[in-house]
């Protein structure tokens, strides 16, 4: 279930009232069911996968995939495994703790696990949201946005795209003032 932290410490955890809370970022979000397949299951539950697993996993999801190629032009796909288990995770997270941009748009689907993702929005406030399993997020381009993980530390999340080249974070220099990273380790 999604929870939306505003500045000023209200909680959403609607899906139809954090869409509007984020609609002047366009970002969406949605529930993406996950298979009911044993085997991915079973995958889904192990800390490490190897690529013929990553494979495995995405295969089993990639009906949103499909429509997503179908919709609105997508190229790639590829599966993200993050665990406490992960020699240097703070230094690999570091990067993505600080207010940044895109040149293309950020696309999730968290598939197990959690993870935090704050925005400014157009008023200079704050807010993060917490995603879960079985919730697809779309960043658009240019959203000054920031990332980390929850005290689990833990997250497996399809990543789609029309292109890799626009991934490079840009950095804004705004600082964050609504929660604090989790420093992982």
């Amino acid at each position: 279930m999604a929870i939306l932290k505003l500045e000023n410490g209200t909680l959403h955890t609607d899906l139809n009232e954090i869409a509007q809370e984020l609609a002047p970022l366009k970002i969406e979000i949605n529930r993406w069911s996950v298979a009911d397949n044993p085997e991915l299951k079973e995958l889904l539950v192990q800390d490490s996968l190897n690529d013929e697993q990553k494979e495995q996993v995405l295969k089993g999801v990639d009906i949103y995939f499909e429509q997503l190629k179908q919709t609105a032009g997508y190229q790639a796909r590829d599966l993200v495994v993050l665990h406490p288990g992960i020699p240097n995770l703070n230094e690999l997270m570091a990067k993505f703790q600080q207010i940044h941009t895109h040149a293309d748009d950020e696309v999730r689907y968290i598939i197990d696990g959690e993870g935090i993702f704050g925005f400014v929005l157009p008023d200079d406030s704050q807010v993060e949201l917490t995603v879960q399993p079985e919730e697809y997020i779309n960043v658009p381009a240019g959203t000054e946005h920031w990332f980390y993980l929850t005290s689990i530390k833990r997250v497996k999340a399809v990543r789609y795209f029309t292109t890799t080249e626009g991934w490079t974070p840009e950095y804004t220099g705004r600082k964050i003032r609504i929660g604090q990273p989790v420093l992982v380790g």
